[in-house]
């Protein structure tokens, strides 16, 4: 009987000492862990709000003269070459008048030959009655009669060929009229759209007041991307800087660019953060070819890099450059490093960490703080 209660004694005390053990066991909490090591980092800066992919050239076209449209010679979408004859303003009247002047210029020409070829004749009389006054056979007035004809001959001469100046002028007028009517592509490039008609009646705009176009041209050829950067990361960025972009309409891809121009001004806009507007060219021509302009994109400027570099991912690093590192029985410990580059993902870590450490991640769940116990999350 004596042994039996010794038994039971033992067991109660092993009982209740597994009870206050694991009442005193430190409660472990999951995280997510990551262990550091080394590689590229990047120091980049981004766009604020969304950019747009716009056409190097783009052109918005209208005739210089208002009339009826005449011809249409493309359509939306065709491809053009530079000078290429795009439409055409009713100019019948105009083009008469080309002709007209072509046809005088044929006329004063011809007077000009028959006034010239009489002045030579003039001229040449003259000189043989010098030649007979010095042996008294005419008079000297009829040497100053021969004389003063071969001279106005000569300026009838004269301002037949100036006329054929002038018809000349006037035929380049003529000409410049009838251009006006004329609608030319500046570049190669394509028919983005056309608002007219033809038959209808076109107008240039008045100033100030902007009216559709008639013709809109862009060059295709040569894309970039236009996005607001934030007043405060703009002076950090130069033109020729590598840049990336990347596209809602095209998840997976991935262009290059370079950085081509700055904005010499911020913009200021209500109810928005102030911002520097930022241009990057797109340098390759396989990113080109699937792209339009007016799709959504973003830039991402290469501000410096390292192949080599001790990283953590920037979603595990708190406040004041401060990480929670995990140890080998699970206690989380606080530690502070000196930071390097930095970019939306990856800090580098210049001191205070070392290859292989466990930092944890998931440092915004309850309970994961400084000397709590954690379990890795599976």
């Amino acid at each position: 009987m004596g042994s039996k209660k010794l038994i039971v004694i033992i067991i109660s005390s092993i009982t209740i000492t597994a009870i206050f053990f694991f009442s005193k066991r430190p409660k472990l909490v999951d995280v997510e862990t990551v262990r550091i090591e080394k590689g590229e980092v990047r120091a980049t800066v981004s766009n604020t709000r969304v950019g747009t992919v716009k056409a190097c050239r783009r052109a918005f076209l209208a005739p210089a003269a208002g009339g009826q449209v005449a011809k249409l010679h493309v359509r939306e979408g065709d491809s053009v070459k530079q000078n290429q004859l795009l439409m055409e303003v009713w100019n019948k009247d105009l083009k008469a008048q080309v002709k007209l002047q072509e046809f005088q210029i044929k006329a004063n020409q011809a007077t000009a030959e028959q006034v010239c070829q009489l002045a030579a004749v003039a001229e040449r009389e003259a000189r043989r009655t010098s030649l007979q006054q010095k042996y008294d056979i005419v008079s000297v007035e009829a040497l100053d009669t021969k004389a003063t004809d071969a001279r106005a001959q000569r300026a009838s001469c004269n301002a037949s060929r100036e006329a054929i100046a002038v018809s000349e002028a006037n035929l380049d007028a003529a000409q410049a009229a009838v251009e006006r009517t004329l609608v030319l592509a500046p570049f190669d490039g394509r028919v983005a759209e056309i608002n007219v008609e033809l038959g209808e009646y076109v107008t240039p705009s008045p100033p100030g007041i902007a009216t559709l176009p008639a013709i809109d041209l862009l060059d295709v050829s040569c894309l970039y991307v236009s996005a607001p950067i934030d007043e405060v990361d703009a002076p950090q960025i130069k033109t020729g800087m590598s840049a990336c972009v990347s596209l809602d309409a095209f998840a997976e891809k991935r262009c290059s660019g370079t950085v081509t121009r700055i904005a010499p001004y911020v913009l200021e806009k209500e109810k928005q953060a102030r911002t520097v507007e930022v241009e990057v060219k797109l340098t390759d021509p396989n990113d080109i070819k699937d792209l339009l302009p007016g799709f959504s994109a973003d830039i991402e400027v290469l501000l410096a890099s390292k192949q080599h570099a001790l990283k953590v991912p920037a979603e595990a690093v708190l406040e004041n450059n401060r990480v929670l590192l995990m140890q080998a029985d699970g206690l989380l410990e606080e530690r502070i490093f000196k930071p390097g580059l930095a970019n939306w993902n990856t800090v580098e870590v210049l001191s205070g960490l070392n290859v292989g450490d466990r930092v944890v991640l998931s440092v915004g769940r309850d309970g994961v703080v400084a000397g709590a116990y954690a379990r890795e999350q599976k």
